[in-house]
């Protein structure tokens, strides 16, 4: 700016230097000279005013600008986690300055634990980079869980996109139809990993209740196991699936072709009215206060977060594009065409819920910790 002002200042002492040399008396003279200097001098000033101005508006030019959100997600390139990501992926960036566009990542493994301690210790602090992870997964470091190198208090929650009930489902050809088949036979379930819901609430049954839930681990995600359900190589799954049965495999839900037998919750799922809930047949408080610790996790399924360098003013930012693409017309028609559920929860209410959990009775902790170590 400074240049374009001596430019501006050059250019006006050449115009000057032009002017015709015309005889006027001393008096008048010095008068003309002295209204000439003035104007120059006022000229002068407006120039350098404006050289500030200029400067700040190069500031305020949007940070995202000409940028590109790496979305990276916990689970595989099928399933519900995807289709969330993407949607979000589409019409976030319409509400943050400057109009980044979104890449979406997938980064399975470890039922969650790989994206986010990636995202935690690695990946740029700069709001570059967002992620989207397994709910289970912030309190695995409460748990004790092996391989969770983060600290849920120090990420930044953008939001969760929705709540969720936790039912296993059985395949309609499977010994498994209730409850106590569960107590009675042998209920093979799969798992795409440790972090997930599906190896931790067969743990907390078995544990609490002596159920006979065997996790078969190792699948890529949600769909590979529903194909396997399909298959007939185990007989179902647990933790929050409705949502991704609604998109992925609506006829099983039209045709019954799949039995609750539980639903890990506090209430029961309106979709299947019959299946009693894990509370309801808790004997005690201690066991009652155990299982509330263990869902917390079904009030942020799908949680949005940024790693814990990204400076605040762009964690707000990204708070309140998140805020704003929750009630897009344009982002709920979408989530209606592919029939997910929206039960949307913001940033700092995550943050809140996760605190409280983290604030819960050492004796309850401690034995939740206790649950995942005896698995």
């Amino acid at each position: 700016m400074r240049f374009m002002v001596q430019a501006v200042l050059e250019r006006l002492r050449q115009k000057i230097r032009r002017f015709p040399l015309v005889p006027f008396p001393r008096a008048r003279a010095r008068h003309t000279n002295k209204r000439l200097r003035y104007r120059c001098a006022g000229l002068v000033g407006v120039l350098l005013a404006l050289a500030p101005t200029a400067a700040a508006r190069a500031q305020e030019a949007p940070f995202y600008k000409d940028k590109t959100i790496r979305f990276i997600i916990s689970a595989g390139v099928a399933g519900g986690y995807v289709s969330y990501a993407r949607l979000l992926a589409a019409h976030m960036g319409n509400h943050i300055p400057g109009k980044p566009d979104f890449i979406v990542q997938s980064m399975p493994g470890a039922g969650g634990l790989l994206a986010t301690n990636y995202l935690f210790a690695q990946a740029p602090q700069d709001g570059t980079t967002i992620g989207l992870i397994h709910s289970t997964v912030p309190l695995a470091p409460l748990f004790g869980m092996a391989g969770a190198r983060f600290e849920p208090m120090k990420l930044h929650w953008l939001g969760s996109m929705d709540r969720s009930d936790g039912p296993c489902t059985a395949w309609h050809t499977s010994p498994i139809k209730t409850w106590d088949d569960m107590l009675n036979k042998e209920f093979i379930v799969g798992s795409s990993g440790v972090g997930s819901q599906m190896e931790l609430y067969p743990v907390v049954m078995n544990r609490l209740f002596g159920t006979k839930v065997k996790v078969i681990g190792g699948y890529k995600d949600g769909a590979s196991i529903f194909h396997a359900m399909e298959r007939e190589e185990i007989h179902g799954r647990c933790g929050p699936q409705l949502t991704s049965i609604g998109a992925l495999r609506p006829q099983w839900l039209t045709e019954n072709r799949i039995r609750v037998p539980i639903v890990v919750s506090e209430r029961r799922t309106p979709q299947f009215p019959d299946a009693p809930t894990l509370l309801e047949l808790a004997k005690d408080e201690p066991t009652r206060q155990q299982i509330r610790l263990l869902i917390v996790s079904q009030d942020l399924d799908r949680p949005v977060l940024a790693p814990p360098g990204v400076p605040a003013a762009r964690v707000k930012l990204l708070r309140d594009a998140f805020n704003a693409t929750m009630t897009d017309p344009a982002f709920l028609a979408d989530i209606n065409k592919q029939r997910l559920t929206l039960d949307w929860v913001r940033g700092e209410d995550v943050a809140n819920m996760l605190a409280a959990a983290y604030a819960m009775p050492p004796d309850v902790v401690s034995a939740a910790k206790s649950m995942m170590a005896a698995k």
